[in-house]
């Protein structure tokens, strides 16, 4: 399911989840980044089963530090068409059209269970607090309900970055349920390893 856990639309899983699943206790996950110096950023994740309405979906939350800072976070976060290069099972991301600080984005990708696969295609709006913060609505595409959120904080102390992720989904196809919850922990971990290592990736030549 990595596709449905890309970046700034990562997605959930089925909501028949049994209840064991309901409450995850963050765990942390050391991000190797290549070239970088031992005090690698660490990362951690919290997936919640929650009743909204009557409806069942995921609530999740992830934290990383990047020594990067402020300013490289945000432009590789919003250089949107080039998410696919290093996104797990995102084939493609196009930016559809911009106006103000909105944009609304088309991805397609490949979702992954057990011996399955499926096609994804969504359609999303991403509403930009420059330097600060990325908002995520669904507009369109596989999913019953989607909503996330990006939030940047400088670490003065260090001259990093703090990248917070949080959201609520539902997807509008069958997953199978007992495998839900662990698949949901271990596709954000790996989507969010992914997005702190190209952010801390050195450049060659510079």
């Amino acid at each position: 399911m990595r596709f449905l856990l890309s970046l700034l639309f990562a997605v959930s899983y089925t909501p028949l989840v049994q209840a064991q699943a309901q409450a995850q206790v963050p765990v942390p996950v050391q991000v190797q980044v290549q070239g970088q110096r031992p005090e690698l950023p660490k990362l951690e994740v919290a997936v919640n089963r929650i009743e909204i309405d009557g409806q069942k979906m995921y609530e999740v939350d992830a934290t990383g530090t990047v020594a990067a800072p402020l300013p490289k976070v945000w432009k590789i976060l919003t250089n949107y068409e080039r998410m696919a290069d290093f996104v797990p099972d995102m084939e493609s991301c196009k930016v559809l059209s911009r106006s103000g600080n909105e944009v609304t984005i088309e991805q397609f990708g490949v979702a992954r269970f057990l011996f399955m696969t499926r096609a994804i295609h969504l359609v999303v709006r991403a509403t930009e607090q420059p330097m600060s913060s990325i908002d995520i609505a669904l507009v369109s595409g596989d999913m019953k309900h989607y909503e996330s959120h990006w939030e940047l904080i400088p670490v003065p102390e260090t001259g990093g970055t703090r990248v917070v992720y949080s959201g609520r989904m539902m997807p509008n196809f069958y997953v199978p349920g007992i495998l839900g919850a662990k698949m949901v922990r271990g596709d954000i971990e790996r989507m969010m390893a992914a997005v702190l290592a190209r952010i801390d990736r050195r450049e060659e030549g510079r």
